[in-house]
Formats: structure tokens, sequence, C-alpha cells
């Protein structure tokens, strides 16, 4: 028997993208108060054997989230604009992931190094060292993320990211697609990407605590080979604590991931409700369609 699917998704510009099994499907409110969707078929290495294998899957749904999530903001600022899609468009979009690529390596990496570095001649453990180095990423990450928060602009953002989490959380527990149903449920969810991130960070204490002092560039070399390793280790534990989420003990370990949500999701209007709803509904519909047809396809070839 197969394994129930889960969907999830991401906030866009004005929108909800949503993530099924062979689909995606974007929904973004227009100017006109209108929602507009679109459905499309996900590549084959998203959706074939090595999504599925344990710790290979990890690093993959890394790529795939970039590149998906900047596909995604960039189709929805051109429906929300009205504006055509540009190949200059585009590769100025790339250009600010890679600048933001390098402040992530800055912020994570590189920062706390440095601030350790100046420590480090009071410190007389390598293990304390090495944690302090990550108490401070773990601080310096939480607090740039609570700052995001205060940007204008970034609050419809924030609450599109509650809809899309009260749509999952709803369609979940089985609940009646409408808004008044859907609305009842919270905005957290132990699948979130910002919690995931917080897994990250308290994994990469535990793992560089064993490195040792060796010269800075060193520490920032072993962290950096490192971390697609941690990604993959902490995607199989969020996956894990999703699916007991009901045990007490685990809901107890997700708590300070939960509570952390609360910096990149607000509550959302009806009408922002309206468009994570229509987002889902899009991608299931697209997904039964394309089972439908595999499944006439295979009879008549057994036939």
């Amino acid at each position: 028997m197969a394994r129930p699917f889960h969907y999830g998704g991401q906030a866009v510009i004005e929108g909800v993208m949503m993530r099924g099994r062979e689909h995606l499907a974007i929904a973004v409110r227009l100017t006109n108060n209108e929602i507009t969707t679109l459905a499309k078929r996900l590549p084959t290495i998203y959706t074939g054997r090595l999504r599925q294998t344990p710790l290979v899957r990890g690093i993959l749904v890394l790529a795939e989230t970039l590149v998906l999530s900047m596909q995604s903001l960039l189709y929805s600022a051109d429906v929300f604009t009205g504006e055509e899609q540009v190949k200059g468009k585009s590769a100025l979009l790339w250009g600010a992931v890679a600048i933001g690529f390098i402040m992530g390596l800055a912020l994570f990496l590189a920062i706390p190094l440095a601030i350790t570095w100046a420590v480090d001649p009071y410190i007389g453990s390598d293990l304390v060292s090495n944690l302090v180095d990550g108490v401070v990423r773990l601080v310096i990450v939480i607090t740039y993320i609570g700052a995001i928060g205060l940007i204008p602009g970034v609050r419809s953002v924030f609450c599109y990211h509650g809809a899309e989490h009260k749509v999952i959380n709803a369609y979940e527990a089985g609940a009646n697609m409408e808004v008044k149903e859907v609305r009842r449920y919270s905005t957290a969810h132990p699948r979130c990407g910002t919690g995931f991130l917080l897994i990250v960070l308290v994994i990469a204490i535990i793992a560089f605590i064993f490195l040792g002092r060796p010269p800075m560039y060193l520490r920032f070399l072993w962290r950096l080979l490192l971390l697609p390793v941690i990604a993959a280790v902490s995607y199989e534990l969020m996956r894990l604590g999703a699916e007991h989420v009901k045990n007490g003990v685990v809901r107890t370990l997700l708590a300070p991931s939960l509570v952390l949500q609360a910096l990149t999701t607000r509550q959302p209007d009806d009408p922002q409700l309206e468009v994570g709803i229509s987002a889902l509904k899009t991608v299931i519909d697209a997904d039964a369609i394309s089972e439908e047809v595999t499944a006439k396809a295979t009879e008549q070839h057994s036939n």
C-alpha cells in the first residue's frame, strides 16, 4: 500500500505555491481581486525514485526548493504586476539568489567563526569553543529572521505563509476546504522550512562540537563540506517528527520549531485563505487527472 502523500508549499508574491505528487500549482490574487491559478507538471528528477531515497532526498529537496521557489516567485511577480517574463528579469533574480547564498554563508558560517576567533584566546576547551560558535550562529540566524519580519511589505508574504500552513493543516485533518473551516487551524506546521532551519542549526552544533580547533580556514571548510550531510540528516529527522507529531515526546521536541514559526507566519485574512485553498485544490485536481490518465494507459496496455 502506497504511503500517503504530504502536500506542502510556500508563500509567493500575493499568493501561494503548492507542491503535489507530480505537479505544482500557483494561485495569485490579482489587483482586480480575482484569483488566477497555474498548474504545471514537475520534472522527473523531482518525482523519481531518488526523491524517495533516504538522505539523498534531503539534498534533492533543497535543490528543488531553491529552483521551484525562484520560478514560482518570478511567475507570481509577473502575474501580479501584469508584466511578461523576460530573460533579463530571470537573470537578475538568479543574481539575487547568488548574493543571498553568499550572505547565507556569511551569516551561517563566516560571522560566527569570526566572533569565535575573537574570543578563542579566552577559551581553554575545544568543545566550548565550538559550542560558542554554534550558539552565536543560532542567535544570529534567529535575529536575522526576526528582523526580516520588520521590513514593510514582508507582512503580506508572511500572511500567505500562514495561509499555506492553515490549508495544509486543515487538509491533513480531513476538514472541508472552506474558509470558515480552514481558519480554525494553526499557522504552524511540523514540516515548515523555518522549523527545518532550526533543526539544521541544532544538528550543526552537535556535529561541529567534535571538529576540534584547527586553523580558522579549515574550520570554515569543514563546516561547509558537512552542511549537505547535516541538511540531509535534518530533513529525515523533520519527516520522522512530522509522521509522529501526535506522540507527546515528539510534540515536545518539535515545540521550539513550532514556536519559531511565529517569526515567519502571520494570521491571514479570508481572501488570503481563499488563495491558499485555490492552490491546493488546483494541484490535487492536476494530480488526480494525471493518475487517471496513467491508470487508463496501464489498463489499455495490459489488455
